[in-house]
C-alpha cells in the first residue's frame, strides 16, 4: 500500500474536439480537477501523451500545459509509453509523491487523434509496434489485434460471435455516460455483421479514436484526509514490459507484461483477483480484453470470452469491466486513455459514477497497455 492517494478528478467529452488545441483541451481537465480537489497548490505535473508530435506537430507538452494551466516554473514533464502513456503518468505521480520530494502532483493525459484522418492516423498509431521488424513490414495496430484474434480463435475453438459480450457490453455502459464518444447500444446479431478492419477484426472488434484529456491530483495520505471529504488510496501500483515484437515472444496467447503488473499491484495492496469489484481494462479490441482477464487471474487461460458471453462483465456481474463505456464506446484518446480509466475507477469508488455505478464498489483495478502489450501499467485503488 502506497502513502499517496487521489484528490482531485476531472475530464472532458471524448469526441472529435475539432476547434479545441491540445493546450485547451488539457487545461479543461486540470481545472475540473483543480476545482474538486479545492486546491491549486501543485509540485510537479506530468502529461501523458503519445501523438502530440506525429499528429498536433507539438512536442515538449510538460512545458506546454504548466504554462497554459497558469503552473508556470514548476517542474513538469511529459511522459510516454505508446497508448499506455497516461497509466505510466500516473504511476510517475505516485512515484514522486511517495518519494517525499514532491507534495501534490498533477497529472494529466491529453490527445487529439482527430488531427489527421485515414493512413497518416495509422502510420501513427503503428509507432507503438516495432518499427524495424513489424512496422516495416506493413503490420498495423489493427493488424496485430488480428492477428491475435486469429490464433485465439484456432487455439481455443472460438468464433467470432463469441467476442460479442464485451462491445455489448462496453455500449451498454457507454449509453449511460455522457462524456463517452459513441452512446449507442449494440445488438449481439449486428456485431459479427460489421465491416472488417483487418479480419476478423471489425468496425465493432477496434476501439475508436477520439480527442479527449482527463486529470487527476494526488498528494500523501494523511494530507488528503485533511483535504477532501473522501480521498481514494492508490493500494497499488506497478509497471512491467515484455518484447516489444509479438513475434519474440515464447506466447503470444499470454501478456506477460499485464500478469507480471497485475501481480505486483496486488501484491502491493495485499488483495488477489476476487477482491476486485471492478476492473478498468484496456479493451482497444476484444481480443484483448479476453486476453486481460486470462492475464489478470480473473479467468483461466483461453477462458476470458466466456466472462463476455455469460454476462459477468457487467455492472452487476463477478468482475465488472469498461463501467463508463471503456476504450470501446467511451473512446480511445490513446496517450489520455489511462488517465481516464483512473479518474473513472476514483468515481466508482466515491459513489459518484451516476447511472454507471457499480453497487458497493471498494475496490477497482485499472490496467493501461501500450501497443501489442509490451508496456502494462497497473493500479490498485480503494476507499476505506
Amino acid at each position: 500500500m502506497t502513502n499517496v492517494s487521489i484528490i482531485g478528478v476531472g475530464q472532458t467529452k471524448v469526441k472529435e474536439h475539432w476547434d479545441t488545441s491540445l493546450r485547451h483541451l488539457a487545461w479543461y481537465a486540470i481545472e475540473a480537477a483543480l476545482d474538486d480537489a479545492h486546491t491549486t497548490d501543485i509540485d510537479a505535473v506530468f502529461v501523458g501523451n503519445m501523438l502530440g508530435g506525429e499528429l498536433s506537430k507539438q512536442n515538449h507538452l510538460g512545458a506546454l500545459v504548466a504554462d497554459f494551466a497558469g503552473l508556470r516554473g514548476v517542474e513538469a514533464i511529459r511522459i510516454e509509453a505508446a497508448d499506455a502513456s497516461g497509466g505510466a503518468a500516473f504511476r510517475q505521480a505516485v512515484l514522486a509523491v511517495e518519494s517525499g520530494l514532491v507534495q501534490t502532483a498533477l497529472v494529466v493525459g491529453v490527445e487529439k487523434m482527430t488531427e489527421e484522418m485515414g493512413a497518416p492516423a495509422t502510420a501513427a498509431l503503428s509507432t507503438a509496434l516495432d518499427a524495424d521488424y513489424e512496422t516495416i513490414h506493413g503490420l498495423t495496430l489493427a493488424g496485430m489485434g488480428a492477428l491475435l484474434m486469429r490464433r485465439y480463435m484456432h487455439e481455443y475453438g472460438v468464433d467470432v460471435s463469441d467476442f460479442a459480450g464485451f462491445s455489448v457490453n462496453a455500449h451498454a455502459n457507454g449509453a449511460l455516460n455522457p462524456l463517452a464518444m459513441y452512446r449507442n447500444r449494440l445488438k449481439p446479431e449486428r456485431f459479427a455483421a460489421a465491416p472488417q478492419v483487418a479480419e476478423p477484426v471489425s468496425l465493432f472488434d477496434m476501439a475508436p479514436g477520439g480527442d479527449g484529456a482527463a486529470a487527476v491530483i494526488v498528494t500523501r495520505h494523511e494530507r488528503a484526509l485533511d483535504m477532501v471529504p473522501q480521498p481514494v488510496r492508490v493500494a497499488g501500483s506497478a509497471l512491467a514490459t515484455d518484447t516489444l515484437a509479438l513475434h519474440d515472444r515464447k506466447d503470444v496467447l499470454w501478456l506477460a507484461a499485464a500478469e507480471r503488473s497485475a501481480k505486483q499491484a496486488m501484491i502491493q495492496a495485499g488483495i488477489s483477483p476476487e477482491d476486485v469489484d471492478l476492473f478498468e481494462l484496456h479493451d482497444s479490441f476484444t481480443v484483448m480484453a479476453a486476453l486481460s482477464l486470462e492475464a489478470c487471474g480473473f479467468a483461466a487461460r483461453g477462458e476470458g470470452w466466456r466472462l463476455a458471453r455469460d454476462g459477468e462483465i457487467g455492472r452487476n456481474g463477478r468482475i465488472p469491466v469498461s463501467t463508463f463505456g471503456g476504450l470501446k464506446a467511451r473512446g480511445n484518446p490513446a496517450g489520455a486513455t489511462g488517465v481516464y480509466q483512473i479518474v473513472e475507477v476514483a468515481l466508482q469508488l466515491r459513489g459518484q459514477a451516476g447511472d454507471c455505478q457499480v453497487p458497493d464498489a471498494r475496490i477497482g483495478m485499472a490496467q493501461n497497455l501500450g501497443g501489442s502489450g509490451a508496456t502494462a501499467v497497473t493500479h490498485i485503488l480503494r476507499v476505506d
